[in-house]
Parts: structure tokens; sequence; C-alpha cells
């Protein structure tokens, strides 16, 4: 197979991946918390890459594990929980499209707190996407009453931390495989982990009574082992065989196949949604050109 060959099918499998991520999400929540849902997302998924990046970890300096730390709390643990408490309120295909804001956070952050310089077509971008978000939210709210928009704004914490992150392994993890960044991310954020599914009420008689549990915990190992794990190792493959441009753009993709989970699972999407999310989309395309 020709290497040309291979960045489009890695493209299409990680955008059908990471645009599924939503819909599982919001069907785990049917059989857990939210609480539950995040620690077990974290759990699985650090299981997964320990065993096949445990040799890694001793690749990484004294020096460096403090950046690891902040790195795995950043990009992995705390969004797992905002984004699960975000859609007890708004529908998985929303969450997706605003998740899609991350590279204009990270420009964002990257000129605020790294001095990493930006061009006017970069700061229309941001103005545009921003825009783009507010009207999504606005006719969100608009479009289901019955959901709670101020959650929205999870989301775009969670964008600010992966923004964060990405900052945080540009500047100090440069110079460390990111098979070792991964595994020592899920090393540091284990132990939180099990301390919050502890404290979840998990392991109660009326968790494990529930006939809706057990579909919501395969929900999770897919989109722990196969949204994670699988998905960052394809990722890596895809950068290598082609150019950071071409791998950013699963950012448009991903709201593509996370709507059309949302309309098959009856969620209620309105033409304007559509102009809101395409502004978002501009606003990103902008942002990163340089």
């Amino acid at each position: 197979m020709k290497g040309i060959d291979k960045k489009w099918i890695y493209l299409a499998i990680l955008s059908v991946v990471w645009g599924s991520s939503f819909i599982l999400i919001k069907k785990a929540l049917i059989g857990l918390t939210p609480l539950q849902l995040g620690a077990l997302r974290s759990l699985f998924a650090a299981v997964f890459l320990l065993i096949i990046g445990f040799r890694k970890l001793k690749t990484i300096k004294k020096e460096e594990w403090k950046w690891i730390a902040v790195s795995g709390f950043l990009g992995t643990f705390i969004p797992a929980f905002l984004f699960a408490f975000a859609e007890t309120e708004i529908d998985s295909a929303i969450a997706s499209i605003l998740n899609s804001t991350t590279p204009i956070m990270t420009l964002v952050l990257g000129a605020v707190a790294f001095s990493i310089g930006f061009t006017r077509n970069q700061l229309i971008g941001v103005i545009i996407g921003l825009i783009g978000s507010f009207l999504l939210i606005w006719s969100g709210s608009e479009v289901n009453p019955n959901q709670n928009y101020w959650y929205a704004g999870l989301i775009l914490c969670a964008s600010v931390c992966y923004a964060c992150n990405v900052n945080i392994i540009k500047r100090y993890l440069q110079n460390v495989s990111p098979l070792a960044i991964t595994a020592g991310q899920f090393s540091v954020i284990i132990i939180p982990a099990v301390i919050t599914l502890c404290s979840s009420g998990f392991f109660s008689e009326k968790t494990f009574a529930s006939p809706a549990l057990y579909p919501s915990l395969g929900y999770i190992l897919i989109l722990s082992v196969v949204g994670t794990g699988i998905a960052k190792v394809l990722f890596n493959n895809l950068v290598q065989l082609g150019t950071p441009v071409f791998a950013s753009s699963v950012t448009y993709t991903i709201p593509i196949v996370a709507l059309l989970w949302g309309v098959l699972d009856g969620e209620k999407f309105v033409w304007f949604q559509l102009v809101a999310a395409a502004v978002i989309l501009l606003g990103v395309l902008l942002s990163r050109k340089s």
C-alpha cells in the first residue's frame, strides 16, 4: 500500500474513532455517573497504555516528570470529567463541535502564556471561532430549552485544558517520545482515578444491580482502548507519514462524524446550528494558518 493511501486511511479511521467518542460518552452516562465515567475512562486507558509503554517510563528524566504530571491532568484527567458532566445536559454533537475550538484556544494561550507570536489572520480566526461558539451555544439553548447550555462552558474549559497541554508538551517535553509522554501521563493519573472511583459510590450494590451498568462499561472500554490508546498510535503514524498540517485536518472531520451519530440518536439540530458550526471551523482554519 502506498504511503499516500495510508495517510487517507488513517485520517478516515481517526475521524470515525474520535468522532464517535462523544456518542460513546452519552451512552455510557446511562449506567454511570459523570465521576464514575471519568475515572473508569482514565483507568481503562491507563492499563492499556502502561502495558504497551511501561518500558518507556525509564527514558523520562527526573526534571521532566513535573511537566508530565501537569500534562496528564490537563490533557487527560480533567477533560474526561468535564466532558462527562457537560453531556449530562447538552447533546453529543454540540460537544464535539465546541471541542473543535481547541486549536483556537491553543493559539490564544500560546500567545498569552508562552510568548508565541501570531499573525493578523490567526487573530481574525480566533475572533471568528469564538463568535461561532457563542452562536452555537445560543442557538442550542433555543432549540433545546430543556437543556442547560451553561454546561457548554465545560467543553470550552476542556478545550483550554487541551490547549495548555499542547503548549506544555511543545515547550517542555519536545525531546520526550510520544509513547513515553502518554505512558507517563497515565502513570500519574491512575491513583487519582482510583480514589475518585472509590469515592463515587461505584462499588455499591445499587450500582451493580443496575442492568444499564454493563453496556456502559462496554462503551467506556471501547472509548478508552480504541479512542485513547490505539488512536494515539495511529495519530503518531499519521504525523510521520504526512505532515502536522495534514494530520491536524482531523479537527474538521471529527464534528462531521459526531453530528451524524447525534442525528441518528435523535438529537435536534437545525440549519442555524450548521451555520454556527461552519463559522467555528472557518475560525479554526484561519487560526491554523501561519
